[in-house]
């Protein structure tokens, strides 16, 4: 059941295409504000699941409401406050940008001119060629113009940087970044470069093979996993190091670097102590942070908040 603080209610939600098994009984919760990275490999199924938020998909089983509706059912009302960037930019081919942009402007009496503007300027908009012409990069930039223009309720962005050069990454990230200052604002956002999703997200969805393995807040997952540099004070470091929770070990030159899950750093600290030892502790990148979570056999998930 959908109450008024949820965005997208999902449960036991699957999807069967032929053979392939592209969604098996997800349950996911998405509330106002959230800025929620949908991660996974290709074919795990993220592309499958956004697509039945916005109710270009129907389930085979399962359910799903969008706005409090479901998502089959989805009018112009709520069509309305949903913008999406599909990962392989379909656009009207035969228009000039600026046409297609007026085009879809004309739709939303709220469409901001001034953010348009700016993003034309700051993103190197080409306004007189047609669609069809575009580069992949430039196609993508229009796609995101077009997804944003109206300030949704709801972004949807499935791979928005993956056509665009470094440069053009990092102007779009600060443009995220703007535009995710609204609190109101839900933003799910699916990409392969976790380096660039972890600057501005704050809760993970992570899939593999059609099932959410793990779904939390941010913080808590990078609190979860830590990188600790153990060095001896004076001598050799132990053969054995009695560590908790280890998932990786490597040694070289004097010292031990730890992939360490659920030990709180004073624990790590009173262990280290005690071998006569210093520690340095880090938190992971999402990138290691991921890898680690794939490869665990047991699902971790919860419903994102």
């Amino acid at each position: 059941m959908t109450d008024n603080n949820t965005i997208v209610q999902i449960s036991g939600l699957s999807k069967r295409f032929g053979a392939t098994q592209a969604l098996d009984a997800v349950d996911l919760e998405i509330r106002p504000g959230s800025i929620i990275g949908l991660l996974g490999a290709n074919g795990a199924g993220k592309s499958t699941l956004l697509r039945h938020i916005i109710g270009l998909y129907l389930p085979d089983e399962g359910r799903c409401t969008t706005f409090g509706r479901q998502a089959k059912e989805l009018g112009p009302e709520e069509l309305g406050r949903i913008g999406y960037v599909h990962q392989e930019g379909e656009l009207l081919d035969w228009m000039k940008a600026e046409q297609l942009i007026r085009y879809v402007s004309a739709y939303y009496p709220d469409w901001n001119t001034r953010l348009e503007r700016e993003y034309i300027a700051d993103f190197e908009v080409s306004l007189d060629a047609r669609v069809g012409s575009l580069s992949p990069g430039q196609r993508q930039k229009l796609a995101i113009l077009l997804a944003i223009g109206f300030e949704p309720d709801l972004l949807i962005l499935d791979e928005p940087a993956a056509a665009l050069d470094p440069v053009m990454r990092a102007n779009f990230l600060d443009l995220l970044l703007n535009i995710i200052q609204d609190e109101n604002r839900t933003v799910i956002i699916s990409s392969h470069i976790l380096s660039d999703v972890e600057k501005v997200i704050d809760h993970v969805v992570i899939m593999r093979t059609g099932r959410i393995v793990l779904s939390c807040g941010f913080d808590e997952l990078r609190e979860r996993f830590s990188k600790v540099r153990v060095s001896a004070v004076s001598g050799e470091l132990p053969a054995e190091l009695p560590f908790t929770n280890v998932l990786d070990c490597r040694r070289a030159n004097g010292e031990a670097i730890l992939t360490i899950e659920d030990c709180p750093a004073e624990r790590l600290r009173d262990q280290a102590e005690r071998l006569n030892c210093r520690v340095e502790i880090e938190t992971l990148p999402l990138e290691d942070i991921y890898k680690i979570v794939v490869g665990q056999k047991t699902p971790v998930a919860g419903a994102a908040r």
